[in-house]
């Protein structure tokens, strides 16, 4: 691995989502300023900033940059900037900006400097080269723009001066051609408008995303130019380092990594957007701290999943018309290949037959099952040399008939255009069809349906756990470790709770297949999948009120759309739809709402229980801790939006002080015990520590270093009935103290003593 100086300052991270005032729901630079003192008192060390450049107007998360060259104004511009890092560090604390190097926000092309210049410009522009735009696609060279309801919409063009008008959208017109029938203007500019149902984009995309356009990062001018206000906060020590989204989106992400860390130089902390499969390690030559944590996240959350729940709820899931299959995975992947990023599948094939000069009529058939036989999100690290070889033998095991084409293929592989255009397609196809399809398709247990999981592996046996562990504090030990980000399909809690629902699978199928009975819901797959987010949203009171309502409609809509089976965003089916809505309704107004209040009053306490426990191991095992925005408290988020919502900070400082609260007990006790003993988290190695006796398998313990014992309680369920039992920890020498109780302990600890105020320990050697 390249030597990184660690920074010392670095122990845990506040995520905070930044929005300005256009957005509805303002959250500035001033107003970070006015929250300092609370997340000094926490304990943090680091505001964690979601994206600050400039945005289109109204963004509400900012990975839609406009203008990568300045800071937002509606967040406080650069001098709201300085004044946070300067407020920051005057109480300790630093900054770390979220950046956004793959894409910039092109929905708007009046506000993108830029991309206008290449719009009016064409191949002329100063900027043409920064974009990853598609030249030969058109024989004229023009830019096909898929915006237009039909591409009939161009006769009713508004032509205002040297603008184009298509509603709230501009356009741009090259020089001495705003004469004519807006068709005749149309057809002389740089760009073709056309239908967005066509499936053709003229340039390379976020995923499917045309509001999104690629950037040639590749290019050491594009580099330069949209790295120069990043470079600058650097330089000036305004923040101490940077988080990369989707760094897999690039041409050579290894290369760009390799020239971010010799602007940013040596101490800045460098994270990375890598979404890693379970067995599939970050590549050490990987100039960065590691990851931002979502191989974290599906550890510490699967060792509370009881594997002893995985026959029964994937019985009820198979019920309900699914099973799991690798079957499944790989059709889904083609079609999202074929369909939603088609345009994508070409530009590779043409990239193959330029590269190789065979023209072949099965070569998307022969890229598609390549990629399909690619367990990764992109295979071209050097760590995964073997991979594309792998994958290459298994697409022609399956598919013999594609030997030839997949020849032609692996020929065009040794070049670097289809080389780079086939890996960026594969993050793609990953993403949309196993996040954006399979994972909002399989009812089986929805909290493993989350980035980076694998729901097929049902839960992380302790085993494993400890094993990753050892080897992060080993190889990366300042990688981010996490539970909620603002792309999480459920925040931690939801999904502790959820969770719950595999140490009583007889119940739940019980009780669902009452509920079918009363509320019979649209199709049974979208009622399994619902009831359980149901469940991870209900409140302890049973009331449902007017926001929460709103809040489960619009994320049912999105489940159903999303999952691509009856309805979806392109093509939505009405009336299965506001059968869905009338559905949702009559759960929260029927007798079904009871059972689910009666159900979360029997497992909140095993529900709170793992919620605790996994944010405290989120909080202590090897790596650097992100706590997202209001996570120091119970949350009940759902996906984006959803879990970009405002934060009460008020409610949460008057928390903090009395300190009576479980959750953000735990949180400032652990926050605390890593500012007091820094060395032990950053450097210290992961010990496992093994309990004895009738319960052992309920107890997950660590050392770090030591100095530092942590332990957590699951599958509290079963232990609610027949106890502890002889169940100890024998803990290192010393004397202990616990963080969150003041209670001690030396030698053999029985697990009810340690357990006995709280299911989490968290202790301190206090004779050394």
């Amino acid at each position: 691995m390249i030597p990184v100086n660690q920074p010392a300052a670095v122990l845990a991270t506040y995520r905070l989502q930044m929005r300005g005032p256009a957005s509805g729901a303002s959250f500035t630079f001033a107003d970070a300023e006015s929250i300092l003192d609370y997340l000094a008192a926490l304990g943090v060390s680091h505001l964690y900033l979601s994206p600050i450049l400039t945005a289109a107007p109204g963004s509400s998360h900012g990975y839609d940059v406009t203008d990568p060259t300045t800071v937002s104004a509606e967040l406080g511009g650069p001098e709201g900037l300085a004044h946070l890092a300067a407020a920051a560090r005057s109480r300790g604390l630093g900054l770390i900006v979220d950046i956004v190097p793959n894409h910039v926000g092109v929905e708007f092309p009046q506000h993108n400097p830029w991309w206008w210049d290449v719009l009016r410009l064409g191949r002329e522009s100063a900027y043409s080269t920064f974009f990853d735009i598609d030249w030969d696609l058109e024989p004229d060279a023009r830019i096909v723009l898929p915006v237009l309801g039909s591409d009939d919409d161009i006769d009713h063009l508004e032509v205002d001066g040297e603008v184009f008008r298509l509603g709230d959208k501009e356009f741009p017109l090259a020089p001495g051609t705003a004469t004519g029938t807006p068709r005749e203007i149309h057809d002389r500019q740089h760009y073709r408008l056309t239908g967005w149902r066509t499936g053709t984009c003229g340039y390379r995309r976020f995923f499917s995303v045309t509001s999104l356009a690629a950037l040639r990062q590749e290019d050491p001018a594009v580099f330069a130019a949209s790295h120069r206000e990043v470079a600058r906060w650097l330089s000036e020590g305004l923040v101490d380092g940077v988080r990369i989204d989707h760094p897999d989106g690039l041409t050579d992400p290894v290369g760009y990594l390799q020239r971010l860390r010799e602007l940013a130089g040596p101490d800045a902390y460098i994270v990375v957007e890598k979404i890693l499969a379970p067995d599939e390690a970050l590549d050490q030559c990987l100039p960065v701290n590691g990851t931002t944590g979502y191989d974290a996240l599906r550890e510490i959350g699967g060792l509370f999943v009881d594997p002893a729940g995985s026959g029964t709820l994937r019985e009820l899931a198979a019920a309900a018309g699914f099973a799991q299959s690798p079957t499944l995975a790989r059709e889904l992947k083609a079609a999202a290949a074929n369909d939603t990023l088609g345009s994508e599948l070409a530009r590779a094939c043409r990239a193959v037959v330029t590269a190789t000069g065979a023209r072949r009529p099965d070569l998307p058939e022969a890229v598609t099952a390549l990629l399909t036989h690619i367990d990764v999100y992109r295979c071209d690290y050097p760590a995964l040399a073997a991979s594309m070889a792998t994958a290459i033998a298994d697409a022609v095991a399956a598919r013999p008939e594609l030997a030839a084409p997949l020849t032609v293929v692996a020929a065009a592989l040794e070049h670097p255009e289809p080389a780079a255009r086939i890996q960026q397609l594969c993050g793609a196809v990953t993403a949309k069809a196993i996040e954006d399809r399979l994972f909002y398709r399989d009812p089986t247990l929805v909290s493993l349906n989350e980035v980076g999981g694998e729901p097929h592996r049902f839960g992380v046996s302790a085993a494993e756990f400890h094993h990753r562990a050892a080897v992060r504090a080993a190889r990366w030990p300042t990688t981010m470790t996490a539970l909620t980000t603002h792309d999480t399909k459920r925040g931690e809690d939801v999904r502790a709770r959820i969770g719950v629902l595999s140490q009583v699978p007889g119940l739940w199928s019980r009780l669902v297949a009452d509920w079918q009975a009363l509320c019979p819901p649209p199709d049974a797959g979208t009622g399994l999948f619902l009831w359980q987010n149901m469940f991870g949203v209900w409140p302890m009171s049973g009331q449902i009120d007017r926001a929460l309502r709103e809040r489960l409609h619009t994320y049912a809509e999105k489940v159903v759309r999303e999952a691509h089976l009856r309805t979806s965003w392109i093509d939505p089916d009405d009336d299965f739809e506001k059968s869905v809505h009338t559905w949702v309704d009559a759960v929260i107004d029927g007798p079904v709402a009871t059972g689910l209040t009666e159900l979360l009053h029997a497992l909140a306490v095993h529900t709170e229980s793992d919620a605790l426990g996994q944010k405290l191991l989120a909080l202590t095992a090897p790596g650097i801790p992100d706590i997202y925005q209001g996570t120091e408290l119970w949350e009940d988020s759902l996906v984006d939006p959803d879990n970009r919502r405002p934060v009460d900070f008020a409610a949460r400082r008057d928390v903090l002080e009395a300190l009576a609260h479980p959750k953000i007990r735990v949180v400032r006790a652990a926050l605390r015990l890593r500012r007091e003993r820094p060395d032990t988290f950053r450097s210290g190695d992961h010990t496992a520590l093994l309990a004895e006796g009738d319960r052992a398998e309920h107890v997950v313990a660590f050392g770090r270093g030591a100095d530092v014992v942590v332990a957590a309680s699951r599958w509290t369920v079963e232990l609610s009935e027949i106890g502890w039992g002889s169940t100890t920890l024998i803990l290192p020498a010393g004397v202990w103290r616990d963080c969150s109780t003041g209670a001690r302990h030396r030698g053999t600890v029985a697990a009810a003593a340690l357990f006995g105020e709280l299911p989490v320990a968290l202790l301190e050697r206090t004779d050394a």
